[in-house]
């Protein structure tokens, strides 16, 4: 769906993500470190982009900061105790929700704020305020198995968790099951080694999934036992059920898999279904994208030959192994601690959404302090018009990109609203894979999708440009663009929202236009 650029736009019509600073009393875009002497309301926010939202309805009535700073990344992002702090504070609490946001902010949100305290999900139930979700599309195209983890069914209790234990590993050789952040540190979640604990562990809110790293140390049949458990914030809980993978790593064991299902490709996850109170392996199918459930008796999941790997020589690695030690190994793929669910959270990059997100702040800083009415009301009318304003700046700017340049490819999957608005397509997003080089067939795949697809530039984000070494060789290799775009947060050259949204639209269309092959 593409926006028509000259269409009129009225401050209640659906707009686009351009937010953009509301001039006068709501112009103010640096955060507070506390309740100034004018303000009426503290309010906390999750993310320094919805922050910036609320200052512009808020006004000098509204005290806000953000959780995670305005270069963090939502995703990874761990509260210090300053956080819950002000958190504690607070007499409003914005986050986006759709599982955005990592389980620890959450955590530190419902256990810190203050009895009584709204807690207000702008990115759930956006169809009343004017906005939209669409869902998370997600291949990578690896040549192996996309294995995670995920949590299905909901839980009594507010801030209610599962918690998923390895209580035990058949098998020739030990199992690793990692998180790397987008730093490069990887965190054991589960390790073979050493026998098996309460800290072989996860914990993932419910309907939603992560991304970690399977890594065996020899070829063979190995069979991984689970068991989930309700946890509740003030410690309590209940089991709920578990059961036995079995996986084949190497050319011998998947030859000895029978009669089973062998997965060994696309995108697929060990599921504990809270409702049931089962243990599943759910597979997407890459071609349809039809969601298929399979008993844990009659599936087999494959780490082939081609898996292999050696243990890198960095000294964070050291607990896979001594340094070229052959490993065999499911990559995580996404960098950080990538927690979500089946609808796409970065509904922001959509200003449709960014109009909705005004509109509901509005009405719940009403609710909370009715005696600022008039001043919310005329700070989200004037912010709206400039919303519509620069939506169509935006859909102006970006339909000058040429039909065949109108495809992204990016280092993180945050960019599906801003092509559904904005009519262009993802062609795909090429995040760095922590601790492994990416195989041939894989950067052969990239090459080839850039030249079949006449892709005249990639897109970089910030906080993931450092570890885009792949991508940005592949695309000096090829004589392309190496951009920027923003997703999750600001950085030291973008500060608020309007900036963020302003930048990308013109860097997509100076980077895909006429001149975008020779952009850097």
């Amino acid at each position: 769906m593409s926006r028509d650029p000259g269409r009129a736009r009225t401050t209640g019509a659906v707009a686009g993500l351009l937010g953009a600073l509301l001039v006068g009393a709501a112009g103010c875009s640096a955060p507070v470190a506390g309740r100034s002497g004018e303000a009426e309301l503290t309010v906390s926010t999750t993310t320094a982009i919805i922050a910036d939202l609320v200052r512009n309805v808020g006004g000098d009535r509204v005290d806000v900061a953000s959780v995670v700073p305005p270069h963090g990344d939502p995703h990874s992002y761990e509260p210090s105790p300053g956080d819950a702090a002000r958190v504690a504070r607070s007499d409003l609490v914005f986050t986006n929700g759709l599982l955005l946001e990592e389980p620890g902010i959450l955590k530190t949100i419902h256990t810190n704020a203050p009895d009584g305290t709204p807690k207000i999900p702008l990115g759930e139930k956006l169809e009343p305020y004017g906005g939209s979700v669409i869902e998370l599309k997600e291949d990578l195209g690896l040549d192996v198995l996309w294995l995670g983890w995920a949590v299905e069914g909901e839980v009594a209790g507010d801030g209610s968790q599962i918690r998923t234990t390895v209580t035990g590993l058949e098998g020739p050789g030990d199992l690793r099951v990692y998180l790397t952040d987008t730093l490069g540190t990887p965190t054991v979640t589960v390790d073979s080694a050493d026998g098996f604990d309460s800290a072989d562990s996860f914990v993932l809110p419910p309907e939603a999934h992560t991304h970690v790293n399977w890594a065996f140390s020899a070829p063979g049949t190995y069979r991984l036992t689970v068991q989930g458990r309700t946890e509740a914030l003030d410690g309590t809980g209940a089991p709920i059920g578990g059961g036995t993978v079995t996986f084949a790593v190497g050319a011998a064991a998947a030859k000895a898999a029978g009669g089973k299902t062998l997965l060994d490709g696309g995108h697929a996850d060990v599921a504990l279904d809270a409702r049931t109170r089962t243990v599943r392996i759910r597979s997407d199918d890459p071609a349809t994208g039809r969601r298929t459930h399979h008993p844990l008796d009659s599936v087999v999941l494959s780490v082939p030959d081609r898996a292999r790997e050696a243990v890198p020589a960095e000294g964070a690695y050291r607990f896979l192994g001594a340094p070229g030690a052959p490993l065999w190994v499911l990559p995580q793929a996404v960098v950080g601690k990538h927690v979500h669910g089946d609808l796409d959270p970065h509904t922001w990059q959509d200003v449709a959404n960014a109009e909705a997100y005004v509109r509901r702040i509005e009405a719940e800083l009403v609710a909370a302090d009715p005696a600022g009415r008039a001043v919310y009301e005329r700070n989200a009318a004037a912010y709206l018009a400039r919303l519509g304003r620069l939506d169509e700046e935006v859909a102006r700017t970006l339909a000058g990109i040429p039909a065949g340049h109108r495809r992204l490819v990016t280092t993180h999957d945050a960019f599906g609203y801003l092509a559904h608005a904005y009519g262009l397509d993802v062609a795909g997003f090429v995040v760095p894979v922590p601790s492994r080089e990416p195989s041939a067939a894989e950067i052969a795949r990239l090459r080839d999708t850039i030249r079949e697809q006449r892709i005249p530039a990639v897109f970089l984000e910030p906080n993931l440009a450092a570890r885009a070494d792949v991508l940005r060789r592949v695309a000096e290799d090829e004589g392309i663009g190496i951009c920027t775009v923003y997703g999750d947060s600001f950085d030291d050259e973008v500060h608020d929202y309007v900036a963020m949204m302003r930048h990308n639209a013109n860097e997509l269309a100076r980077c895909l236009g006429r001149e975008g092959s020779g952009a850097r």
